[in-house]
Parts: structure tokens; sequence; C-alpha cells
């Protein structure tokens, strides 16, 4: 099941060939498996739980993994209540982010939107210093596919 976390992971990032090599180990160990606990019926219990109890384990440690890689991007949106636009900008971009503005209408009245495209393992990072600045401030992350150029960390 880590395998298959992985597998996905590596399809929604468009890694294609990754995702079928992995998909090929991990179905390759899923028949294994299987044939174990049906080996000589569902008559034991204990080999149902321990399979049930390994694709549990599997699926945690997965994405457990999965965050740790980190791979791909991502598209911070920050929408800042305050006048403190320019110490945002000043902060990420001497973390070194990239940061661009651009002029908008809320409901409250014009303000700035900043977007900040980074790697996924960055994302602590660019959210602590948004809490350092001005934990009230109303922001979107969102999954990015693709990216070409820019300024990263």
């Amino acid at each position: 099941m880590s395998l298959d976390v992985i597998r996905i992971l590596m399809l929604t990032r468009g890694k294609k060939l990754y995702a079928a090599v992995i998909g090929f180990v991990e179905v390759s160990i899923f028949i294994l498996a299987l044939g174990q606990v049906l080996q000589g019926g569902l008559n034991d219990i204990f080999k149902v739980i321990a399979y049930a109890g390994g694709f549990a384990t599997g699926n945690y440690l997965g994405s457990v993994l999965e965050s740790k890689i980190a791979i791909g991007y991502l598209s911070l949106q920050i929408f800042p209540y305050c006048d403190c636009q320019d110490e945002f900008i000043t902060r990420f971009r001497e973390a070194g982010f990239g940061v661009t503005c651009v002029n908008g209408q809320g409901q409250s009245g014009e303000r700035q939107v900043m977007y900040v495209y980074l790697k996924r393992k960055d994302l602590k990072l660019a959210l602590e210093l948004l809490n350092q600045i001005d934990p009230g401030t109303f922001y979107n992350v969102s999954d990015t596919r693709h990216i070409r150029g820019g300024v990263f960390k």
C-alpha cells in the first residue's frame, strides 16, 4: 500500500513511467501476499487480520513517506488584510521565494494579491513566514502540476 500511495503521487505529478514501474512491483507483491492469505481458504482469521493490518499500515506509512518526499510544486496565494504587503514581499524574497503582486478588488476594497510558487518541501517555511508577519492573513494553497521558469528557493 505504501507503493500505491507513491504510485498515485507519481500519476498526479505526470510521471507516468515511474507510476507504471511502481505499479508493476506493487501488483507483484499484492499477488504474492494475497496468495499466502488465501492459501488453505479464508478459515485462518489471523491471516486475514494480518493482511488487513498490513494494508492499513501501508496506507499510513505511504502517506508519511509521501509527505517526506514532497515531490512537486504548490501555488500559494496571499491576500493580506494589513498594510504589511511590503513586509510580506521583502521577507519572502529574502527567504529565496519569488513573489508576484497583482492589484485586486475584494469585498472590503482594494488590496494586493501575492502569488508565490514553491516546492512542496518549502511549504512549512512559507507558512511560518506568513504567520510571523500576520497570523490572520487569508491565504490559499493549491497543487500545481506543471511549471516552467520562475524563482525558487
